[in-house]
């Protein structure tokens, strides 16, 4: 009776790391999660099954292929190169820096309907937003004219640009 149970157990434990492996495997990140709830989210699959067998480097395949595009991206950028290309211990470093960004910047935006918004449909800190790039760019273009004036050759004779 008790070698019978063991077996039981023996067989339900088994079968319970054996899911948990293949939801380790099977991973992906789920649409309009941040790229730290998935971290966290796989992290936690990873300690429900301490002896999941995978090596580092296989974990971070798994959670970088599992990823979406933006995060894929924002890796390889912070990385300056190819993400998977670092060594381990680098990779786990670039992203623990990032999953430290709690409120991460890659879910969608969606802009909300205020009535006192000069704009309809956009909320004041869009329209701030917008209103400060559209400044920026104006001083970037005012600086890029300016340059160009300082650096073209003057003639001596009439103080007027010449034409080369």
């Amino acid at each position: 009776m008790i070698l019978f149970q063991n077996s039981l157990i023996n067989s339900f434990l088994l079968q319970k790391r054996q899911n948990l492996h293949n939801e380790i495997t099977r991973f992906q990140q789920i649409f309009d999660e941040s790229f730290y709830e998935a971290w966290d989210r796989f992290n936690d699959l990873l300690r429900a099954c301490p002896h999941h067998g995978f090596s580092e480097l296989h974990q971070l395949d798994t959670f970088y292929n599992a990823l979406n595009a933006n995060d894929q991206d924002s890796l390889n950028s912070i990385a300056g190169e190819i993400f998977l290309d670092k060594m381990p211990r680098e990779c786990l470093r670039i992203i623990e820096s990032k999953s430290k960004v709690r409120n991460s910047r890659n879910k969608a935006v969606f802009a909300k309907v205020s009535s006192n918004s000069s704009t309809p449909g956009i909320s004041p800190d869009v329209a701030a937003l917008t209103t400060e790039v559209s400044e920026l760019k104006n001083m970037m273009k005012t600086m890029l004219i300016d340059k160009q004036k300082a650096q073209a050759p003057q003639s001596v004779k009439t103080g007027r640009a010449e034409v080369l």
